[in-house]
């Protein structure tokens, strides 16, 4: 369920009751028009997203390494070891985060559909390594201030336009990608300022579903939901 900007309320619907053409007031650059919002999302060939406070709630736990444990981000971090805000660099903590089942297999249904999925985060860490190699995402950037860049150089490599492109933030850091993207998604706990310029404010909050939410409206609006789920079950669940 996706939430469609009304009068400075969120309002939550399913795609097909998206069809009217009413214009809506918005208070950021984008007048919205649900069906302009559906024509958008079928367009969408490459998901892409932040981690913190999108994949998660935005909380950072901070643990003891386990012993003998190898961390593959280390290098990484210690380039931005002198910045704030891009990770700990120590190889005797490690930074955790915790996700949501649910965006898990809406990285698994968007791999069905033929979308492309990737990660655009300013923190280094190993769980969010970890993580990415789990659901095998086409993209992983971390450590990137400058979203922008970054989404410009994953659009030349895939092959696709910007119009192509949906991208999930909550801070004011993802304005940039937001503002160049197809489809730009707000999850329902980001700030202020980035669901005014939102085509789309999720559902749900960030690391309790909301990049399923995003997905989920994407397929819909192409028509793929209902083949694609059927799909998903029979991987799961073969003929004898």
């Amino acid at each position: 369920m996706i939430g469609v900007k009304s009068s400075y309320q969120y309002h939550f619907h399913s795609p097909t009751l998206l069809c009217n053409s009413q214009l809506l007031k918005a208070k950021g650059p984008f007048a919205i028009i649900p069906g302009m919002s559906l024509e958008r999302a079928r367009k969408i060939k490459l998901l892409l997203f932040d981690v913190d406070g999108v994949l998660t709630d935005g909380t950072l736990w901070f643990f003891p390494a386990p012993a003998g444990a190898q961390l593959s981000t280390q290098q990484h971090a210690r380039q931005h070891g002198g910045e704030g805000g891009f990770g700990i660099v120590s190889q005797n903590m490690v930074e955790a985060k915790g996700f949501h089942a649910h965006d898990g297999t809406a990285i698994s249904l968007a791999r069905l559909a033929g979308i492309k999925t990737g990660l655009i985060t300013k923190r280094i860490s190993e769980t969010v390594a970890l993580r990415a190699r789990d659901l095998k995402l086409e993209y992983v950037y971390q450590g990137i201030q400058d979203k922008l860049t970054v989404f410009e150089e994953i659009l030349a490599k895939a092959g696709l336009r910007p119009e192509q492109a949906a991208y999930v933030g909550d801070d004011v850091i993802d304005l940039p990608v937001m503002r160049n993207c197809g489809l730009a998604v707000a999850v329902a706990n980001a700030r202020a300022e980035v669901k005014e310029e939102a085509h789309y404010v999720t559902e749900h909050h960030g690391g309790q579903g909301a990049l399923r939410d995003a997905l989920e409206y994407i397929l819909k609006a192409q028509g793929k939901w209902e083949e694609v789920v059927r799909e998903y079950t029979r991987e799961r669940s073969p003929a004898k």
